[in-house]
């Protein structure tokens, strides 16, 4: 840390002695005239302190020693200098270096040969003051300029003027886009106007070396700054700041004051040249292209870049919620609801600005329900096409609706004209209808949370009010897997059911007009257990008219039926949006393949299908008499060895002078088999000899 202390002292020195320089003493780097004019009357003097604006050129001197209204050493804020600037009626310009501010009475414009390059040790910044026809914003300066330089590639529009300053006015005033930048040619006056900067082209090659041109930056832009990125540069610091504040707490608090400031900060850096020290500056490597070793070599020290910066908004619209994003950085990527990247997704391709649209039932987008008007969802924003890396960014989305109390209002004209009030009006304030959908069984009482496949199930949907005056009917009913792969139309736009053997029609309850109930008998998808039902609910008043239904029988004839599923008419829900229900069951299959498998004490009677043959084989059968063959074969293998070890054990007697006769068992000398015709030739069926 002493290095580093060091380091800057050695910075201010030197840039001291630059001010000695600008004074008059060993004035060697002035390369304006011994005898300069005395400059006509400042066109300031007039000027309307709200037109008054700096323009900033980072790395250049002015050296016009004659000229020195002020020098002021221990000034740490570029801001503070202009300040100084600006509530001297004599000041036109100012040299600023970290820790030295000089005023001049004088500018570039009237001396353009004094304006020099300045980029060692240290890197100068002079700002000029201007009177504008068009008001600049309340930043500490409007405008960056760059000279010999141009933005390629991005010019939005253009017009021959008379000045550099016509053509950055004409930056400032733009009404028809955002003006970032302007390139301006000093030879035929021709202003180009771009909606792009060094910011949002950062990393590009779209900034170039141009004889004869000044590249014009506006200040005055309005940047992202909700969510910001910053990337590390290690071993880095830059020798030019413009602001430096002390006893700043942590690197976050740093941070803020980045975000915060007075102009576009761009990087800070905290702690490096100084305890509790925090370096801000609207330069980084973006902005830099065109200094010479603007950076400070310090092994152990680190400068934060900002990457990037969005500003979202989300609109919550009737049928739908938009996201909007605003990006600092020109984006090529995409931004996808996280649960479906291939299906609710849109690919950006060099934006600043990008939006995406979830309506509620889009299945594919796959809004979620928590609680009463609340939906959620969660969106990325992925910089690389295929692949998440850490520049991406999660955002949840939340839209919540106000479900409370709403005034209707109904008027009847009576058509009375004259001195009588012609209408009569009456205002009640009613509960919007607070609906529910419940899976049950059968008959709508008992709520399931888990089902088998074929089990005689219903969708119940109720008004959980008893005393709203409001009737439902339901459309768009879709049943979906867990894992969003896979789903089925149950009931259509229209509110018809589009297979009855799967759902039937909905009709209202005998019970109550509030409660719509539809039968189906339990199904799941074959890549998961969990079953999600999703439908649009649309409350009406008075009454909700049914829609008529062909349903096919079974002999193939077409019956009409009635079903209070129906598409929205506006003149009967006018003021009502639709509702997006959602409810889910676990549904088993009756395969057990899984629960079979845990078995291994007891053999059951179960039929299996072979898909090669189509053969139908009783599996515990094949298992018993497979078991039967084998012991059976090993009974007949251990007679065979017992009867040939006892031949072998006669024959051994017979040459010893004695014989054995061995009498078989019935049931062996019942099977004629190769092995026991020989045993029996050998002498065993004889009578017993002594």
């Amino acid at each position: 840390m002493t290095r580093i202390r060091t380091l800057l002292f050695a910075l201010l020195a030197a840039a001291h002695t630059l001010a000695q320089k600008d004074d008059g003493s060993d004035s060697e780097v002035v390369s304006a005239p011994e005898n300069l004019p005395v400059p006509p009357p400042s066109p300031l003097d007039d000027c309307d302190p709200e037109m008054i604006g700096f323009e900033l050129i980072t790395g250049n001197v002015f050296s016009a020693p004659s000229n020195v209204l002020d020098s002021i050493p221990g000034t740490l804020m570029l801001t503070d200098c202009l300040e100084t600037c600006q509530g001297n009626e004599s000041c036109q310009s100012v040299n600023y270096e970290t820790g030295l501010c000089v005023l001049f009475s004088s500018n570039s414009d009237f001396l353009p040969g004094a304006l020099t390059k300045s980029q060692f040790p240290v890197f100068t910044i002079y700002a000029q003051k201007s009177c504008l026809g068009v008001k600049p914003c309340e930043r500490a300066w409007c405008i960056d300029r760059v000279q010999n330089y141009r933005l390629m590639g991005y010019v939005k529009s253009q017009q021959v003027v008379s000045s550099r300053q016509e053509c950055l006015e004409m930056c400032l005033g733009e009404n028809e886009f955002s003006c970032r930048s302007a390139n301006y040619n000093n030879e035929t006056g021709n202003c180009e106007l771009s909606s792009m900067d060094r910011i949002t082209l950062a990393g590009s090659n779209a900034f170039q070396p141009a004889s004869g041109f000044d590249y014009i930056e506006n200040n005055c832009i309005e940047e992202p700054t909700k969510l910001c990125e910053f990337k590390k540069l290690n071993g880095r610091i830059l020798k030019t700041v413009d602001s430096v504040y002390q006893d700043v707490g942590s690197l976050d608090e740093c941070k803020e004051l980045c975000l915060n400031s007075p102009y576009r900060c761009h990087s800070y850096d905290y702690g490096d040249t100084g305890e509790m020290v925090c370096r801000l500056s609207h330069h980084s490597r973006a902005t830099l292209a065109d200094i010479q070793d603007p950076y400070l070599e310090v092994p152990e020290a680190a400068t934060y870049e900002l990457s990037s910066c969005y500003n979202v908004s989300i609109d919550c619209r009737s049928g739908d919620m938009v996201a909007r994003i605003q990006t600092s950085r020109l984006f090529d990527g995409k931004i996808y609801a996280k649960g479906s990247p291939n299906s609710c997704v849109r690919d950006v391709n060099s934006s600043l600005e990008f939006e995406l649209s979830m309506a509620y039932d889009d299945l594919e987008c796959n809004v979620r329900k928590n609680g009463l008007g609340r939906y959620i969802n969660d969106v990325v924003i992925q910089h690389h096409d295929k692949i998440v890396t850490s520049s991406d960014l999660g955002l949840a989305i939340t839209c919540q609706y106000d479900l409370t109390n709403k005034s209707v209002t109904n008027e009847v004209d009576l058509g009375v004209h004259g001195d009588i009030q012609p209408a009569i009006s009456e205002e009640v304030t009613v509960d919007s209808p607070n609906v529910a959908m419940k899976i049950t069984d059968r008959n709508g009482e008992d709520i399931m949370q888990t089902a088998e496949v074929g089990d005689p199930l219903a969708l119940k949907f109720e008004i959980m009010d008893k005393n709203s005056p409001y009737e439902i009917f339901v459309r768009e009913l879709v049943a979906m897997d867990g894992v969003d792969s896979s789903e089925i139309v149950l009931i259509d736009s229209d509110g018809c059911p589009t297979d009855h053997f799967i759902m039937g029609p909905i009709y209202k309850s005998a019970d109550s007009g509030k409660v719509l109930l539809s039968h189906f008998d339990a199904f799941k998808f074959p890549s998961s257990e969990v079953v999600q039902f999703r439908a649009l609910v649309t409350p009406c008043m008075p009454t909700c008219e049914p829609v008529q239904c062909d349903q096919e029988e079974p002999t193939g004839e077409l019956r009409s039926v009635i079903s209070y599923g129906k598409r929205r008419r506006r003149r009967s829900t006018a003021g009502h949006d639709d509702m997006l229900l959602v409810q889910s069951i676990q549904i088993t299959d009756k395969f057990g393949f899984e629960r079979d498998a845990n078995k291994t004490s007891s053999i059951g009677s179960e039929a299996m299908f072979l898909p090669n043959d189509g053969l139908c084989i009783n599996v515990g059968g094949l298992i018993v008499a497979a078991t039967v063959f084998l012991s059976s074969q090993l009974a007949i293998i251990a007679a065979w060895t017992f009867i040939w070890q006892r031949r072998r054990l006669s024959s051994k007697l017979s040459h010893d002078g004695m014989s054995v006769s061995v009498s078989l068992p019935s049931q062996l000398s019942s099977g004629r088999t190769d092995s026991l015709c020989k045993l029996y030739d050998g002498g065993y069926a004889h009578s017993r000899r002594f």
